[in-house]
């Protein structure tokens, strides 16, 4: 197979490749899928041809995204990623339970819609400060 790619277009399939990766991999911990960690070693391996050695290194035999790379600003973007999905899967999870976790239909989607986007209004104006959970020692 071939792909053309300008440098810009393949510094972007690294991100991409690293970010999928990161998604699939990172809290797998001896479990991973090796697949993947092989497609990131051969798209990484690649940049180095590619005149971006600084991007890759040798680790363990393999070929990973660099200390340079990692640091470089990608986690940045997943963790903006995750803090967004984190308040949008809360506010779905509350309003599902302030429905009594009742299927949801076009009778409630309504209802269920209006639940999740006052959640996520509070928590764009708020974060998580008036979330409070009553503990009975």
């Amino acid at each position: 197979m071939n792909l053309e790619l300008s440098n810009k277009q393949f510094r972007r399939l690294l991100d991409l490749v690293y970010i999928g990766n990161w998604i699939l991999n990172s809290t797998r911990g001896d479990q991973r899928f090796a697949d993947y960690d092989e497609v990131e070693s051969l798209v990484f391996g690649q940049a180095i041809l590619e005149g971006m050695p600084a991007l890759a290194e040798l680790y363990q035999g393999e070929i990973v995204p660099s200390r340079a790379f990692v640091e470089g600003g990608i986690h940045e973007a997943i963790a903006e990623y995750e803090n967004n999905v984190f308040f949008d899967i809360l506010a779905e999870d509350l309003a599902r339970r302030d429905m009594d976790d009742a299927p949801i239909d076009e009778s409630n989607y309504a209802e269920l819609t209006s639940r999740i986007d006052a959640y996520i209004a509070e928590f764009e104006q708020h974060g998580t400060d008036n979330i409070l959970v009553d503990i009975d020692t």
